[in-house]
């Protein structure tokens, strides 16, 4: 039986995850592996702060995790220099994470392992075949992402 006549059973969702968990898992062992100490847990979250910025209920939100959840991974990325806590220019009352220059090099680690992902991928798919599930995964976000 070959992988594709396995993959017959599965839901298109498990389809779509697994070279999804395989990827997570690649760039947190390639951020380990560069000195950097951060769980998947404070990877995910770090990955949802935007470039001037985010609230913490927006990114418990964006993570699907609590306001304590996020707040705890928060706490945890402030000490080890990956964010910062500063005023929200728009709200008085609000503050919003915002990443460090150290949270740069974190950036830098991450895109290198996609960029190597990506091209193991497309070696394995063909160019065709992995132009056209990054168009069919583009359609699919439009209906499934509530932040693009």
């Amino acid at each position: 039986m070959t992988v594709q006549d396995d993959a017959e059973g599965l839901s298109t969702a498990l389809l779509m995850f697994i070279p999804f968990r395989h990827a997570e898992e690649r760039i947190l062992r390639a951020l380990t592996d560069a000195g950097h100490a951060i769980t998947l847990a404070q990877a995910r979250v770090c990955a949802r702060i935007g470039p001037d910025g985010t609230r913490l209920t927006e990114l418990a939100d964006a993570a699907q995790i609590t306001k304590q959840s996020a707040a705890t991974h928060v706490e945890a990325l402030e000490r080890a220099g990956y964010v910062e806590r500063a005023p929200d220019p728009t709200d008085a009352r609000a503050r919003l994470v915002r990443l460090t220059p150290a949270a740069t090099q974190l950036q830098l680690v991450a895109r290198r392992e996609e960029a190597a992902i990506e091209a193991e991928w497309t070696a394995h798919l063909g160019a065709p075949a992995m132009r056209q599930l990054r168009r069919s995964l583009a359609l699919l976000r439009g209906i499934t992402d509530p932040w693009a």
